[in-house]
């Protein structure tokens, strides 16, 4: 799929993130010297076309003081997913949920969310909560806590020659 070339400026403007200011896409559209209205058609065609998936923000939770992080896995009732994904998506105390396929026996679940705390302790209180919210649904589930921070980046172009 070849990206037209204002789209690629658009990428490649935001791909170092979002500036600190009032109206993020204004500064943006600016410096492409395009209208704001137009940007912002641009990046919801591209999101339609499938060029990009989402613009979101990627905080550094350990600079947030949320130290203790977890992925939650859930085996949960494959009928159910959907519906117990949006009611976990709801809680204010994760950052992201998903369903995957399993893995067979030794990886049974299908329902990840990440799940963040000041401690474990937090963490797993959180983990509780979700457990309760799953109930007979869940036949099982663990948790994989980070042991460090990864680095998190975005779609990155790579410059023409």
């Amino acid at each position: 799929m070849s990206i037209a070339i204002t789209d690629r400026q658009i990428i490649e403007a935001l791909q170092g993130g979002l500036p600190l200011v009032p109206a993020p896409y204004a500064e943006i559209a600016g410096r492409l010297d395009m209208a704001e209205d137009d940007l912002m058609a641009r990046l919801q065609a591209m999101k339609d076309s499938g060029v990009i998936r989402r613009i979101a923000a990627a905080p550094n939770h350990y600079k947030l003081g949320m130290t203790a992080n977890g992925m939650t896995v859930w085996n949960v009732a494959d009928d159910r997913i959907t519906e117990l994904g949006a009611q976990i998506g709801a809680l204010p105390f994760f950052t992201h949920c998903y369903e995957r396929p399993r893995a067979g026996a030794d990886w049974p679940y299908n329902l990840f969310a990440m799940v963040h705390g000041s401690d474990r302790d937090e963490v797993e209180e959180k983990r509780g909560q979700i457990r309760t919210l799953l109930g007979a649904a869940c036949t099982g589930s663990d948790i994989l806590y980070s042991t460090r921070i990864l680095k998190k980046t975005g779609l990155r172009l790579r410059k023409k020659d």
